[in-house]
């Protein structure tokens, strides 16, 4: 991704009561389904040219879309709006059944990029449904990823935005029930929803594995450790990137005396360094590394130049692209054929 052109020099560099310094997380940034997704789309261009058409944000940072609309990516709500015959890319979010069988019947050449760890929340729906089930989905309304699950059974499915909504769930039969979730919750509130589901309907069962996925545990946790350190803590990563939203709140419920999303270095603002001596910084999950290193210039030129890692994972899973990208031009196994941090 390109480095974003930026004024150097705009944050000053004031006193404080102390030394100064920058407390990094680590994981952060990008996770392997994301990875994966961003690739498939260059791949897609390199392999049959532009435009290539994307349903939905492939994944949600405003700089990730951009740089691949420069590249040739048009972005599109729905698969009605593509062509007839073209190629579309499935962001990494997921889509209903609905939806691919909608590009089907376009005649659209459809490359599904969605994270395998959302496929796994669907497969999973698929097979509570077919016994009979019923499922509590938590997640937001009106998120793809949410909306792509809901779309596989969606005459088994309940939403639950959150612990607010329990009291209002109602279930046909309480000793038939089973709880799924979007994978970029804040861990800790999805377990509180569980916890009041569960004293409602004690035979709730619970998925076979963990939803959350591993990468939004892994950042949670990473900003929990900085938080309690932190005056201020700047998480990068887009409004609507659920993860980073939950990273700003989980940052201040665990001791950040103050935190902010940005998408990009220029959106920090001078009097949020008033009196502060360590500043916390991570980013979500669909976020270049970039971005953060921008952050990270301007807070030197502010006299945070004392970066320290704050490390509490390792991260190398690494996932396979679409099987239509995994050949180069030539019709051999592409060197990038992997999406993820060991690649």
């Amino acid at each position: 991704m390109p480095r974003i052109p930026g004024v150097r020099g705009r944050l000053k560099d004031t006193p404080v009561v102390g030394h100064k310094r920058v407390l990094l997380a680590a994981p952060r940034g990008y996770c392997a389904g994301v990875d994966r997704a961003v690739i498939a789309v260059e791949k897609a261009l390199e392999h049959y040219g532009a435009p290539v058409y994307v349903r939905k944000q492939i994944v949600h940072n405003v700089h990730v879309v951009s740089t691949l609309e420069q590249q040739g990516a048009i972005f599109v709500d729905e698969v009605d709006e593509v062509p007839k015959g073209a190629h579309v890319v499935f962001s990494a979010h997921g889509v209903s059944p609905a939806v691919v069988r909608a590009a089907s019947d376009r005649g659209l050449q459809a490359i599904d990029a969605t994270c395998p760890l959302v496929t796994k929340v669907h497969r999973e729906a698929v097979r509570f449904a077919r016994d009979d089930f019923e499922i509590l989905l938590i997640g937001h309304e009106g998120h793809e990823e949410v909306e792509g699950t809901a779309g596989e059974a969606p005459d088994h499915v309940t939403l639950v935005n959150g612990p607010d909504d329990v009291p209002s769930v109602h279930v046909k039969d309480p000793d038939k029930v089973v709880w799924l979730s979007q994978t970029t919750l804040s861990v800790d509130e999805t377990m509180e929803t569980v916890r009041r589901l569960r004293e409602r309907f004690p035979n709730l069962q619970d998925p076979p594995s963990d939803d959350i996925c591993y990468a939004t545990q892994n950042r949670q946790v990473a900003i929990k450790k900085v938080a309690e350190d932190a005056d201020l803590v700047i998480v990068v990563g887009s409004a609507n990137s659920s993860n980073s939203v939950r990273l700003v709140e989980v940052a201040l419920e665990y001791g950040a005396k103050a935190a902010y999303r940005v998408d990009y270095a220029s959106e920090i603002k001078q009097e949020w360094l008033d009196g502060v001596v360590t500043v916390g910084v991570t980013s979500g999950a669909s976020v270049p590394e970039v971005l953060v290193q921008e952050v990270l210039d301007d807070l030197a030129g502010a006299g945070y130049g004392d970066v320290q890692e704050v490390k509490t994972a390792e991260e190398d899973l690494m996932f396979s692209l679409p099987k239509e990208l995994r050949k180069d031009l030539s019709g051999k196994a592409d060197e990038r054929a992997l999406g993820g941090r060991g690649r």
